[in-house]
């Protein structure tokens, strides 16, 4: 009878535990740091993101215990590299379970320093970034703090050099930024990496306590000091190229471009780095479809199949995730298209609490179409809807007995009828006056 109640217990306990890791809301997400420390010197950064509902989890980088997914099931929703300098990170984590983890739609904020190791270097290549080698500092001789050692290591960026994309980097943004780190390029061939925020026209990567003898790695605008992706799942990755830029220090210091900039209380990085980490961490730019409906003008239900010609009333139910909620979208630039290999109709849809809606005319051509909803815009998630249909032509009943085009050749035929009626009737009724002969 006890062994019995212990597997009754054990069963509740599994149960319950089960329970509390399906809750709705619990955003779990692994922090990997290279040492304890990072836990004070960026407790801000931590304390926000626990604020705002986030499960953190700390781990060292080189943890021998250290793993993502277990059974076939990810263990996290979230991962966060703040281990710059990590050279092999431990248990079952590597490069390409990283890259797994994001293929399964798990999204990654990533940051640099100039001591940056090569797995991460490889995650970044992987992704269509490329850090610069190590020990090399984006420099700018024109924009650098007034805390500047004399390396011109510690830049200031301007907000200008933002991506204009407020779903990311928030709505405005009119403090400058505080970086020291290591600068990356994008790959050209990669239409999916966005450049967040890049240096000025004068900076330049390279080691500071080197003579330039070749070409930098990125110059000028080229070089970005953070850089975002969104894979086609939907998944997203965060690079930014300084460690420093999420600390305390950073985001509390007095702010000024050594070369007579305005002077500010603090910096911008805090804000900004919150907008990131909404971002990346799916909190906004989230959409979904919701009930999808067509039919013909004046029915209520979609048919089995259209005919040509048909008036179609279409409408699609489209949602936002905002503050954790789902509302109704409001953007007013969502389209629809009437597709058959090519699209044969597109629509701007008219939106009204949150329902997305169009009425058109079917194409006089008939086949299997699909209705078409493909919204991709920079800081919102992919959607894409689609509905197959078919249409048929008109049946022998349909057509019209008599075509408005054809008036003209009715006429014709009618008046060539009543002109031969004229001609046999004069014809067959004409009598010649016959005359007689004369002897």
């Amino acid at each position: 009878m006890a062994e019995l109640k212990l597997k009754v217990f054990a069963w509740l306990a599994v149960f319950a535990i089960s329970i509390c890791n399906c809750a709705p809301g619990i955003k779990k997400t692994l922090v990997l740091v290279d040492n304890w420390s990072i836990r004070e010197t960026h407790s801000i950064f931590f304390r926000t993101l626990r604020d705002r509902g986030f499960e953190l989890t700390f781990k060292t980088a080189d943890d021998g215990n250290l793993a993502l997914a277990k059974y076939g099931e990810f263990l996290y929703d979230n991962l966060i590299i703040f281990s710059p300098s990590v050279e092999e990170f431990g248990g079952s984590i590597d490069v390409p379970a990283i890259t797994n983890f994001i293929d399964g739609g798990g999204n990654v904020l990533v940051a640099a320093t100039s001591s940056i190791g090569d797995p991460i270097r490889e995650l970044a290549a992987e992704c269509g970034v490329e850090f610069d080698e190590a020990k090399t500092s984006v420099i700018d001789h024109l924009n650098y703090d007034v805390s500047d050692e004399g390396k011109h290591t510690t830049i200031v960026a301007d907000p200008k050099n933002l991506l204009e994309a407020p779903m990311i980097v928030g709505e405005k943004n009119t403090k400058p930024f505080l970086f020291k780190g290591v600068g990356m390029v994008a790959d050209p061939d990669n239409p999916l990496v966005l450049s967040v925020l890049h240096a000025a026209s004068t900076a330049y990567s390279f080691d500071p306590d080197l003579p330039i003898d070749d070409y930098p790695h990125a110059v000028g605008k080229n070089t970005l000091l953070a850089a975002a992706l969104q894979a086609r799942n939907n998944a997203r990755v965060v690079f930014v190229g300084s460690l420093e830029f999420f600390s305390d220090e950073f985001f509390t210091s007095p702010i000024q471009n050594a070369n007579g900039g305005k002077k500010f209380e603090e910096s911008g990085n805090q804000e900004l780095t919150l907008n990131l980490a909404q971002w990346v961490f799916k909190e906004k730019g989230v959409l979904r479809a919701g009930t999808v409906s067509h039919n013909i003008e004046g029915d209520n239900e979609p048919p089995t199949s259209y005919t040509i010609l048909d008036i179609v009333e279409y409408s699609i139910m489209i949602d936002e995730l905002k503050d954790g909620k789902w509302v109704p979208f409001k953007k007013p630039d969502v389209q629809m298209e009437f597709v058959r290999i090519d699209p044969f109709v597109r629509r701007s849809l008219t939106a009204k609490n949150g329902k997305f809606y169009t009425k058109f005319k079917l194409p006089d051509v008939y086949g299997v179409y699909q209705f078409r909803v493909d919204y991709n815009r920079i800081g919102y998630t992919h959607l894409f809807s689609t509905t197959q249909v078919s249409v048929r032509p008109l049946e022998h009943t349909q057509y019209e007995r008599f075509l408005p085009s054809a008036f003209p050749y009715y006429v014709s035929a009618f008046s060539m009828m009543f002109g031969v009626f004229i001609f046999s009737f004069v014809f067959l009724h004409y009598k010649e006056d016959v005359k007689e002969k004369k002897e």
